[in-house]
């Protein structure tokens, strides 16, 4: 049987990392995977984050299975977090806590399976690599949509469809609507009956916390329904913990009876249980003023280091007499980047100069050590010397 297994689809960005693992120049510059680095090229443990794993350690809580939903206390604080307290949307919303953001996105897939037969979500072109597979996997139908510019593409979405929205910091464009765009789409999901399925995985490496959730909560505020998927593996640095939450918001409390069973049943067929430690690290900063307010200010350090990164990337470009990229690249937030460039033109900046991105331009700003900004702004600027490959 085995032997009739057809070969599998490549994973693109992990083949690049073993790519990148086996160069033996050691000038060579990782940009591919969604992880920030410091200045040193280190993927840093947040200071909150290291002091309340010691808490941790020192009370020595019993490593019992908790139930399908997780951490209950970690459900509530991102609840607390996400919609801003218990007095708004919180009120009409349940949680559960799932294997990190990816975690959430199937678990939310599975239900929109369950609870809307034959629906189609609707996700962006380009879109985070992962969002079509899971969705795919689950059973759903997709669609797409442009980004920028999705108003048009959505005002053909139908009553009982889903449209995939990327909350702030948009993978892999780093392009975000507008205030105004997203209360056009708050106004086209109401007129039109189409639900909006928030993915929530950057927030606070943009403009500031707050101000990368509004558009998620003033969604929450205008539609009846809508799912969310949070992923703490960018904000608290918990990639390997794998974090996350699963948000679900319905007409009223009563309307929600059901759902979260819903969600544990497909978290029991699927993983089980999510693991512990990270929502109890996440739990315990969120419940405590001091490591609050102290992940908070970490927090605004590494956006800074990225909005650093992108302004003096975007001054470098301008100065090669890239004025049109450096335009684009400005307007642009968060932790990845969409070059003007082709697979042909990724790989040239690959073999001549060391820089790993994928195929279809996306670079984590994030990734870059400040010294060698200068270095990939001319490697960017001469591999734009050459047209786009074009596929025959």
């Amino acid at each position: 049987m085995l032997e009739l297994l057809p070969a599998p689809p490549a994973d693109p960005l992990w083949d690049l990392a073993a790519a990148y693992a086996a160069d033996p120049r050691p000038e060579r510059l990782n940009l591919v995977l969604g992880v920030y680095r410091d200045h040193t090229g280190a993927t840093p443990v947040m200071a909150a984050v290291r002091e309340a794993e010691i808490r941790l350690a020192e009370r020595s809580a019993s490593k019992e299975y908790r139930g399908l939903s997780g951490n209950t206390a970690f459900n509530r604080a991102m609840l607390t977090m996400v919609l801003g307290g218990t007095d708004g949307p919180a009120d009409r919303a349940t949680a559960v806590q799932t294997v990190a953001g990816t975690g959430a996105l199937r678990l939310l897939a599975d239900l929109i399976r369950v609870t809307r037969p034959g629906t189609t979500v609707w996700i962006s072109d380009p879109a985070y690599v992962n969002h079509r597979p899971i969705l795919e996997a689950a059973g759903l139908t997709v669609r797409t949509y442009a980004w920028p510019g999705m108003l048009d593409d959505l005002r053909a979405a139908r009553r009982d469809d889903v449209v995939l929205l990327q909350g702030c910091c948009h993978n892999p464009t780093g392009v975000d609507p507008s205030p105004e765009t997203w209360e056009a789409l708050a106004d086209l999901a109401c007129r039109n009956g189409w639900m909006p399925f928030v993915d929530l995985a950057y927030h606070g490496l943009g403009d500031g916390l707050e101000a990368d959730l509004w558009a998620t909560r003033m969604l929450a505020a205008r539609v009846p329904e809508m799912l969310i998927a949070v992923s703490c593996s960018k904000n608290f640095g918990l990639y390997s913990d794998r974090t996350g939450c699963a948000v679900v918001l319905g007409r009223s409390r009563t309307a929600l009876r059901h759902v979260e069973t819903a969600l544990q049943n497909a978290a029991r067929t699927l993983y089980s249980m999510p693991p512990e430690h990270g929502a109890a690290v996440v739990t315990t900063i969120l419940e405590d003023d001091g490591l609050r307010a102290a992940w908070r200010a970490e927090l605004d350090v590494m956006r800074g280091r990225i909005t650093a990164n992108r302004a003096d990337l975007t001054a470098h470009l301008g100065a090669l007499g890239r004025e049109g990229e450096a335009r684009a690249l400005a307007g642009q937030k968060g932790m990845f980047s969409t070059l003007p460039l082709g697979p042909e033109q990724m790989r040239r900046l690959r073999d001549e100069f060391a820089v790993y991105g994928t195929a279809s331009g996306r670079i984590n700003i994030a990734g870059i050590p400040a010294h060698r900004i200068p270095c990939l702004a001319r490697g960017i600027a001469a591999v734009l010397e050459q047209p786009y490959a074009v596929a025959g």
